[in-house]
């Protein structure tokens, strides 16, 4: 078991004195965490990683060279503070330091493990990293599934996304062989013959991956991508687009605002006025009204994405060439239900805008819809007993954990918890832009801050 030296303070005014903290999860967000702690001679931490490694997680634990980053390096950096530290770190390692390349997300997590070893290299006392699977959290203790655990005075929850639940009208065969419910199982794309044909289901930047996965292993057969609106991410422009910095927030209402992207987008280009609202994007959520947060993820959610999170131009070429083969076909529907078959199974689904139902035959379905939030609904048993035991709620829209700005969690009762922090994609519904990595090293930053801040109350230091 892992103690720390002091009990948990609580002096008015301030945050409770924090000196070890436990890091669940230690993909991109936990990682960095841990990572800032020892920066900022924060609290000693214990980072939890179920994983085979720590800093990859799903994003950048791929091993494909040809799935890449889609920021350009030059925002790429780890540090606020420090903008050019990923430019940097490519000219140390003898690689092509061009701020405006989109490189491999696997070098990329080559650079938060190096990170993460030159920060345990000077403070090598005040960081462990231990192998488990955190399944309960009670006051600040940890359990792990094989029953240990990890005593400390605070827990940050960086759990990144969750697996994607059944998509509609597929329930029937999700135990079958012929469905893959996680699109980053390395059998996923194994095993097809040139004859089969696949089914994705989604048609955003997860369905990319798959397709180009397919690709590279020499898969010669068809690939049909399937989704409500049959939707595409668009692709970056060739060059850095010219944003500016707007000099204020735009307000709500979200009616007004789409129009004023509109119009500021035939002036300068679309990409560059979607760029320009970077700064103000979480400030825009966080002043939306219940209704125009429920509008937006209605109606506004699928086109937001296919132009906020764009495809790097040699990724969007290789989609654009399997389109234009016929090897890669887009579909605008629903799946209805669908049934097992001698050669694998037939799925009903309803084009967009019509009534008469049309079936697919395929070899294999793919769940590419992207991940779910709903920790009301989740099979993670940390956050099923979190929430079960009342310590966690899901926000308002169910994207995630409801958190205060700070990162402090929400109960039950919408108590705060001094002891029990979330960080990362989870926390959308407070932040929604709270996915790339110029958003979450901010986010990180902060909570590495007060963590710190708690830590030196009282002046005891470790």
């Amino acid at each position: 078991m892992l103690s720390s030296r002091h009990g948990l303070a609580s002096p008015a005014g301030g945050p409770a004195a924090i000196r070890h903290v436990a890091i669940v999860g230690a993909g991109f967000s936990g990682t960095l965490l841990a990572i800032n702690l020892l920066r900022h001679d924060g609290p000693a931490a214990t980072l939890i990683e179920r994983g085979d490694a720590a800093g990859l997680g799903v994003a950048y634990g791929t091993r494909r060279s040809d799935h890449l980053l889609n920021v350009r390096a030059a925002n790429m950096s780890a540090f606020p503070d420090r903008p050019g530290h990923f430019v940097e770190w490519l000219a140390a390692q003898g690689m092509a330091a061009d701020g405006a390349a989109f490189v491999p997300r696997r070098v990329y997590g080559a650079y938060l493990r190096d990170t993460l070893a030159a920060a345990r290299v000077l403070a090598p006392d005040r960081l462990r990293v231990v192998a488990g699977e955190a399944v309960a959290v009670d006051g600040a203790t940890v359990t792990l599934a094989d029953g240990g655990t990890v005593a400390v005075d605070a827990v940050v929850l960086a759990v990144g996304n969750l697996a994607p639940q059944v998509p509609p009208g597929l329930e029937a065969i999700a135990r079958h062989a012929a469905y893959v419910g996680n699109p980053w199982d390395p059998q996923a794309t194994r095993g097809l013959g040139d004859g089969d044909t696949v089914l994705l289901v989604g048609t955003g930047l997860t369905m990319v991956d798959v397709a180009l996965s397919l690709e590279a292993q020499g898969f010669g057969g068809r690939m049909v991508a399937l989704s409500r609106r049959g939707l595409l991410p668009h692709r970056h422009a060739p060059a850095s687009p010219a944003a500016r910095p707007l000099t204020e927030r735009p307000r709500p209402p979200l009616s007004a605002l789409v129009r004023a992207v509109r119009e500021r987008g035939q002036a300068i280009g679309w990409r560059s006025a979607i760029d320009e609202l970077r700064p103000f994007t979480q400030g825009i959520w966080a002043a939306a009204d219940a209704d125009e947060r429920r509008r937006f993820l209605r109606h506004l959610r699928p086109w937001w994405d296919i132009h906020r999170h764009r495809l790097a131009p040699a990724v969007a070429d290789r989609i654009d060439t399997l389109v234009a083969d016929g090897r890669l076909t887009l579909l605008a529907g629903k799946c209805c239900e669908a049934r097992t078959t001698e050669g694998g199974v037939a799925v009903d689904w309803r084009p967009r805008g019509g009534d008469a139902r049309r079936t697919i035959a395929v070899a294999r379905v793919i769940s590419c819809i992207g991940p779910q939030g709903d920790v009301a609904r989740t099979d993670d048993p940390l956050l099923g007993a979190l929430v079960g035991a009342g310590r966690i709620r899901p926000d308002a829209e169910h994207l995630g954990i409801e958190v205060e700005a700070t990162g402090r969690v929400l109960s039950a009762g919408g108590d705060s918890d001094e002891r029990l922090f979330a960080i990362g994609p989870m926390t959308r519904g407070a932040f929604w832009e709270i996915v790339a990595v110029p958003d979450l090293r901010r986010q990180v930053w902060d909570v590495a801050r007060y963590l710190s801040n708690a830590h030196w109350v009282g002046g005891e230091g470790l």
